[in-house]
C-alpha cells in the first residue's frame, strides 16, 4: 500500500456522524456497498472490525485497514468521545467503563449486533477491553495494538506527574505544538519504509492528526491514561485476546506489551522493526494479523 500520499486514503473514508444514546459519534466507515445509509443490507462471513484511536491521533489512523479490508468487511473506526466531531463525555475525569459504554452505543445506533473484532491502539487499548467487560458476548476477539498500560496502579506520584506533564505540554504547546514536538517518536528512528518520500508523508500524516486533536478531549483522554489500570481491565473482559507491537516502539516499548501478554495469559506477536504507530507504518503486518 502506497503511504506517500496518506491524505487522498483517507479522503476516500470522509468522516461520517452518528446520533446515540450517550451522544454524537463521529467515525470512518468502509463496508461492501455501504452508501450513506447507516443499515446494512449483508451478512458478512467475518467479523466487523472496530477500530479504536490513541491520545494522540483519530480515525483517520485506520486509513490502511479501511482500505484494506473493506471490500470484504464491515469496518468501522471511531473518533474518541472529545475528538473529532464526537461529544465529550459529560464527566470531567471519565472512567473506562464510560468510553466502553459509548462503543457499544455507537454500534448499536449504527446496528452493529453481531459480536465484533474489537482493535484498540495505545490508548484505544484501555477502551477495548473496558467495553469487552462490559458486553464480552458482543466481543469475538479483542486485539490490542501497542497498548498503553495506564497509571492507575503506579505510585500516586508518579501518576500526578504523568498526568500533570500531558497537560503541561498540552496548555503551553498546543495540539500544534505537541504534534511537531512529539510526532516524531511516534514512528521509527529507521523506518523500514524503503521510500523516502513515503517515509516524510507518514511523519507529516502523523504530525497533521495529532494536531487536529481537541484540547477538551485531550484533557479528559489524559485523565483516562493515568487513572486507568489496562491488566486489571483484561481480567474482566473474557474475550479471546491477541497482543501486538513494533519493535521498534518507544512509546510503548515491546518488553511491557509482550509482558501484558504473559500476563493475561494471551500471545504476543511482533510486528517488526516499526513504531509506535503500527497500523500506519507496519500496515502490511497489522493487517495481515486481522486478517
Amino acid at each position: 500500500m502506497d503511504l506517500s500520499d496518506l491524505p487522498s486514503l483517507a479522503a476516500r473514508f470522509a468522516p461520517q456522524s452518528v446520533d446515540t444514546v450517550g451522544g454524537r459519534i463521529g467515525f470512518r466507515r468502509a463496508s461492501p456497498g455501504a452508501g450513506p445509509a447507516l443499515g446494512r443490507a449483508t451478512v458478512f462471513a467475518q467479523a466487523p472490525l472496530v477500530l479504536l484511536h490513541g491520545i494522540g491521533s483519530g480515525s483517520g489512523s485506520w486509513v490502511c485497514q479501511l482500505a484494506a479490508f473493506g471490500d470484504a468487511r464491515e469496518v468501522l473506526a471511531w473518533d474518541a468521545p472529545g475528538y473529532g466531531a464526537s461529544a465529550p463525555v459529560p464527566a470531567a475525569r471519565p472512567q473506562a467503563q464510560d468510553y466502553g459504554a459509548r462503543i457499544w452505543a455507537w454500534l448499536d445506533a449504527l446496528g452493529v449486533g453481531e459480536p465484533v473484532t474489537l482493535v484498540g491502539h495505545s490508548l484505544g487499548a484501555i477502551m477495548a477491553a473496558a467495553a469487552a467487560g462490559l458486553q464480552p458476548a458482543r466481543v469475538a476477539r479483542l486485539v490490542l495494538l501497542s497498548p498503553a498500560g495506564g497509571y492507575g496502579k503506579a505510585a500516586p506520584d508518579v501518576r500526578e506527574a504523568k498526568r500533570q506533564d500531558r497537560l503541561h505540554n498540552l496548555e503551553t504547546l498546543g495540539p500544534a505544538g505537541m504534534a511537531a514536538k512529539r510526532g516524531a517518536a511516534m514512528v521509527s528512528a529507521h523506518t523500514a519504509l524503503d521510500d523516502a518520500e513515503a517515509a516524510r508523508a507518514l511523519l507529516a500524516y502523523v504530525q497533521a492528526t495529532m494536531a487536529q486533536v481537541i484540547p477538551a478531549g485531550y484533557t479528559q483522554a489524559t485523565h483516562l491514561l493515568a487513572d486507568s489500570d489496562l491488566a486489571g481491565l483484561l481480567a474482566a473482559a473474557g474475550a479471546p485476546l491477541l497482543v501486538a507491537s513494533g519493535a521498534a516502539d518507544t512509546i510503548t516499548p515491546p518488553a511491557g506489551c509482550e509482558a501484558l501478554a504473559r500476563g493475561a495469559h494471551a500471545p504476543y506477536v511482533s510486528l517488526g522493526p516499526v513504531g509506535h504507530v503500527c497500523a500506519l507504518e507496519g500496515h502490511d503486518a497489522v493487517n495481515a494479523l486481522l486478517q
